[in-house]
């Protein structure tokens, strides 16, 4: 059983409503199991960088979008049939640009049909938007897709994450998006009157940044709307922070979000996951870092100014660059477990993909990691759960860059 070393380092958030004190876990480093097996869903490509899911089509069965950083396309993935979920899925490429690091699916303008955003950074720098055809029969159709920048974004910064959010309650649809790097912010892209004039969207930049990762829409403080919590991996913008929804008038009159710091500088936090870990009936924030380390935020009220207690755990097998991590009941006992995905470095002792189960309470408790990818695949990145077959657990939906695996899907046996 390997213990987290202590850092010797002081911690100052001034008038930030977190608790201080932190609490150092064990993980025990023993690979349990297994590995899952594993089903391609697309390998075409190069440098798969994420999956994002949503039913585009209406059928009850969430598809997938995922950006190709090397290859420079922006790819759909329609879920089949459980009958044929072992197999390639159908699939579309909705546009082509350079550096792509995500790809959401949203309803821009209204019209029924489901677009893709996708963000870029290197030389490209720009937030597109992969317009979908009206006619659903033409969803497959790659030249039935249309794709443009929203001006505002054009040479602005590297983006690296977009969250579709209604801010002001006006035109549909709005994003919130951040980059990283000289200049780079958390902005709000406000949607025109027809969203479909791209050069007439405009940028508030919400924010600085140092390299954004996660940005997810939580309502923390329980006043009704969506604030924002996000991981920002980089310089003295590095941590986990909320930052809170000043309300759709508020921020139609140009209103300032207040950012509330949660802890994490210490290491380089990647992809979050907002849930309760513990299972008080609280939210809590769990993040992977690059840094050897494993993030509990536990939440301890449900004030309007919440509080976290941090607890930091070492990264399963010691991996040192974590990248995403979900919670999740695995082996279906009613206890939450956490499925992790990170950077291997070539390093075949380390798996990419596990599961850790916890007996007791997450915040003292021993993690027990279960293998879950074996020792294929180098470079994972932010995957999700989903019960893909049918039978009552959930499966993890994922992506891998160095090995090229491509986009696919571990079996989760369980059931």
């Amino acid at each position: 059983m390997n213990h987290v070393p202590r850092i010797e380092r002081v911690m100052i958030y001034a008038a930030l409503p977190v608790a201080l004190t932190c609490c150092f876990g064990a993980v025990r480093n023993t690979t349990e199991g297994q590995p899952w097996p594993r089903h391609t869903i697309d390998d075409s490509s190069q440098g798969a960088d994420g999956v994002r899911l949503l039913d585009v089509n209406g059928d009850g069965r969430l598809d997938v979008s995922t950006p190709w950083e090397e290859g420079g396309v922006i790819r759909v993935y329609l879920q089949p049939a459980a009958s044929a979920i072992r197999e390639q899925w159908p699939a579309v490429t909705v546009g082509q640009v350079a550096s792509p690091e995500d790809a959401v699916f949203v309803d821009l303008d209204a019209d029924g049909a489901v677009d893709v955003v996708s963000s870029c950074e290197g030389k490209q720098r720009s937030v597109f938007v992969h317009w979908a055809p009206k006619d659903a029969a033409d969803y497959l159709d790659p030249a039935a897709w249309r794709t443009e920048p929203l001006a505002a974004t054009v040479d602005n910064q590297m983006w690296m994450f977009a969250l579709p959010l209604d801010v002001d309650g006006k035109n549909g649809i709005d994003l919130i998006v951040g980059g990283k790097g000289p200049g780079a912010s958390v902005a709000w892209l406000e949607s025109p009157a027809d969203p479909r004039q791209a050069n007439q969207w405009r940028l508030h930049p919400l924010r600085p940044a140092g390299w954004i990762m996660s940005l997810l829409g939580k309502d923390v403080d329980g006043d009704g709307d969506l604030d924002v919590v996000f991981s920002d991996r980089k310089k003295k913008n590095r941590g986990i922070w909320w930052m809170e929804n000043p309300g759709k008038e508020a921020a139609a009159g140009g209103a300032s979000w207040t950012t509330h710091g949660m802890g994490g500088d210490v290491a380089e936090p990647m992809f979050l996951d907002v849930a309760d870990l513990n299972q008080d009936g609280l939210e809590d924030v769990v993040c992977t870092s690059r840094g050897g380390e494993l993030f509990f935020l536990e939440r301890l009220s449900t004030a309007s100014e919440p509080k976290w207690k941090w607890h930091r755990f070492g990264n399963p097998l010691g991996l040192p660059w974590g990248k995403s991590v979900r919670v999740a009941d695995v082996d279906l006992d009613g206890r939450i477990d956490l499925v992790h995905a990170g950077n291997t470095q070539g390093n075949r002792q380390h798996r990419g993909v596990v599961w850790m189960s916890c007996t007791g309470n997450p915040a003292d408790g021993d993690w027990t990691v279960h293998d879950i990818s074996g020792p294929e695949g180098v470079k994972f990145d932010l995957l999700q759960t989903i019960d893909l077959d049918g039978d009552g657990d959930l499966d993890v939906i994922g992506c891998e860059e160095r090995d090229n695996l491509g986009v696919f899907w571990y079996e989760n046996p369980t059931r």
